[in-house]
């Protein structure tokens, strides 16, 4: 709890409530960080006995009684707040008038929320989601709890203590503190809001504090190699068997779309034969559990066929024996080095790649290109349709010979 933070009590009289015997009903202010509420002392005293400096004037008995019962109210005041402090809560004005009036009620807190679900995705990793998603779930945990430490420093907080504002500050903590790019806060916040929201629904909660909040995910423009580039790092000469096999899964991404995970547990069972008779990949994506089928193509065909009878690949039961992906993204860095790649390569630029080089540019409808990359819709797909520059300099050119044509048939017509 920060202790720095503004707190008052004052006593004051409402002259708009004088009553005909010339008494005002007096109120104690209580004010923490600029907030302030309002709590009747049930008390009335004449206009005639108050003092401008907040409290009763004068030397008779009942005066002092007065005044002697207003310094009992503000003790409590302060007793109350030296409590929640030493729960190691955040102090309101509300909540010490809560606790004053015997109002009070402990609700849950975020930490008990996110323990409640984080633990249900960890029981069902596997079935229902993956290991990827329980991560980040518990990584938006980490950073709400550092935040509550860097800006308030508590431990957890009451979800009924949530604002708008505690919501704002977290985006701001991540973006300028953690360092975290627009779209990395957008994910956490989302995050947070799903926990959030859970207690909403289960009535935990009083009032939504993303009620006005909004935050959107920012369109960027994701990389992609060019034909060339992946000719490049098809045709390497590598006499590195590690580096190989991460150029090999790497190219059979750029043909497939498969994503790491995806890829990671590719098994010989998922290799089918389709409903024209060729070979297709049919799996359930692990990010979405969405159907993924891609008939595949003959460089993809040749790399399942390379590595049918490596020994890792039989005792992992792979169709490719990659590593990790930690392992298989500090290998890429090498193979672009290798390859004079001048991007960044990862393996979900292989996806990105497919998605624009491979299949879109080649004329596959966007329809064809979500269903293999197993999108739930095609707006998701849409981020990935980036035209690249060979495919619209072969549209030109098209374009550019038909309006040849037409000048030239009408010349002839006019000669």
């Amino acid at each position: 709890m920060d202790t720095q933070s503004t707190f008052t009590v004052s006593f004051y009289v409402r002259n708009d409530k004088k009553d005909k015997q010339g008494e005002v009903p007096v109120y104690m202010r209580v004010t923490v960080n600029g907030r302030r509420v309002e709590i009747s002392t049930n008390r009335k005293i004449n206009l005639s006995n108050w003092s401008s400096s907040g409290k009763a004037k004068g030397y008779k008995s009942e005066i002092k009684e007065f005044n002697n019962y207003l310094d009992l109210l503000r003790s409590k005041i302060y007793d109350i707040r030296s409590q929640i402090i030493q729960r190691d809560e955040i102090v309101t004005a509300q909540k010490i008038k809560n606790e004053f009036l015997g109002l009070g009620k402990r609700s849950k807190t975020v930490n008990e929320v996110f323990d409640y679900h984080n633990q249900r995705i960890k029981e069902l990793v596997d079935q229902e989601y993956s290991n990827s998603t329980y991560k980040r779930y518990v990584t938006t945990q980490k950073h709400v709890n550092d935040f509550l430490i860097y800006r308030y420093n508590i431990k957890d907080i009451h979800l009924n203590e949530l604002t708008h504002e505690f919501i704002t500050e977290f985006e701001y903590y991540l973006k300028t503190v953690r360092k975290c790019n627009h779209n990395s806060t957008a994910k956490y916040i989302k995050n947070f809001k799903k926990i959030i929201n859970i207690a909403f629904k289960n009535e935990w909660l009083d009032k939504d504090p993303f009620a006005n909040y909004s935050i959107k995910i920012k369109e960027v423009n994701r990389g992609y190699l060019e034909q060339y580039e992946l000719n490049e790092i098809e045709n390497k000469e590598i006499g590195i068997e590690r580096l190989e096999i991460i150029r090999d899964a790497f190219v059979f991404s750029c043909y497939t779309g498969l994503a790491y995970v995806d890829l990671a547990s590719l098994t010989p069972e998922s290799i089918t034969t389709g409903i024209d008779g060729s070979i297709w990949i049919k799996i359930f994506r692990t990010k979405t559990d969405i159907a993924s089928n891609v008939p595949l193509l003959p460089k993809a065909i040749e790399i399942i066929k390379k590595y049918k009878n490596h020994p890792l690949a039989i005792s992992r039961n792979q169709v490719i024996p990659v590593p990790s992906n930690q392992k298989v993204n500090a290998y890429l860095k090498e193979l672009a080095s290798i390859c004079g790649i001048d991007k960044n390569l990862t393996f979900h630029l292989a996806r990105h790649t497919f998605a624009t080089t491979v299949t879109l540019a080649n004329g596959v409808s966007i329809e064809s290109v979500s269903h293999m990359l197993g999108h739930k819709n095609i707006r998701t797909t849409q981020i990935y349709a980036k035209v690249s520059e060979q495919k619209v300099s072969n549209d030109m050119l098209k374009l550019k010979e038909k309006f040849s044509s037409h000048d030239k048939a009408k010349r002839k017509n006019k000669s």
